[in-house]
């Protein structure tokens, strides 16, 4: 029972710094600074970080600026020079010198090529019952959520869910309006399957306390292209080839910095697999 408080309260600290880190990613994140949020000794937060991330935190801060990069250098007109500075670089050289290191290209040459985006499968392509997206602006939402890191296709989303959904009956959250959304914040074919971040969500109107590993933070609000489609999940990769090398780039939208949302407004086990319906939230400027 003390080991399981104690890899909760870790957990919990860091959902706490991988929230900062992402939010910071422009600026420069003191080592210290993380510490002290972990609220562990220097010397046991590197230990435990590495132990939670699978990879030293400085590591792990130096990837995600690699990987926003790249996603802006594909979905954004912005230049390299603003793009380095947005992600922490003092100058367009620091950043296309790393960037190589990091990918084996350069920023200029990986956004000609669009190299990024996700694999066609050999598959037949699916029928896909998408329909046009309508173009939003949320408010910001307060969520309970719980991190899985992994390949999309292993994690445990019926055990995730379990567990919110348990919060939710033990904080005495239940109102109505309470949505399922899922956050898959990288690329399958610039991330490692085994880091690949995903956080499950649900949109509550009461205030919550974190619990463990289930965290308490706001999604924020901005403008969304939203997109309905109507099928199987093991077809999500086509949809987002879909939504981005099909629709994205045909548009004068740019993708903003914020990961995509899904959300689940058909149960499983209790719809029909070509019945189920989800919404993809793709932030846009």
């Amino acid at each position: 029972m003390i080991q399981k408080s104690t890899t909760e309260f870790y957990k919990e600290r860091m959902n706490i710094i991988t929230e900062y880190i992402n939010t910071h990613l422009g600026s420069k994140i003191d080592l210290k600074k993380l510490a002290e949020l972990s609220h562990l000794s220097p010397f046991h937060f590197h230990r435990i970080s590495r132990a939670l991330l699978g990879e030293p935190i400085g590591s792990y801060i130096a990837r995600m600026r690699m990987e926003t990069a790249a996603k802006l250098l594909c979905f954004s007109s912005s230049s390299i020079e603003d793009i380095a500075y947005s992600v922490g670089f003092e100058s367009p050289s620091s950043l296309s010198k790393k960037f190589k290191t990091h990918f084996g290209i350069s920023p200029s040459v990986y956004r000609k090529n669009r190299i990024e985006p996700i694999k066609k499968t050999t598959d037949m392509k699916p029928e896909l019952h998408i329909k046009k997206p309508k173009i939003i602006n949320l408010e910001d939402m307060q969520c309970l959520y719980y991190r899985m890191q992994g390949a999309y296709q292993t994690l445990d989303y019926a055990g995730a869910w379990e567990k919110l959904w348990g919060q939710i009956k033990e904080q005495k959250l239940f109102t109505k309006g309470i949505k399922m959304f899922g956050l898959p914040y990288d690329n399958p074919n610039v991330t490692e399957a085994s880091k690949l971040r995903y956080d499950a969500c649900l949109i509550i109107h009461k205030d919550a306390q974190s619990v463990g590993d289930v965290g308490v933070k706001i999604l924020k609000g901005g403008k969304y292209a939203v997109f309905l489609y109507q099928g199987s999940y093991k077809y999500f990769a086509d949809v987002y080839n879909y939504m981005f090398e099909e629709w994205l780039i045909n548009t004068d939208y740019e993708l903003r910095d914020e990961p995509v949302r899904e959300r689940y407004i058909s149960h499983p086990d209790r719809v029909k697999e070509h019945k189920l319906k989800t919404e993809f939230y793709i932030p846009i400027k």
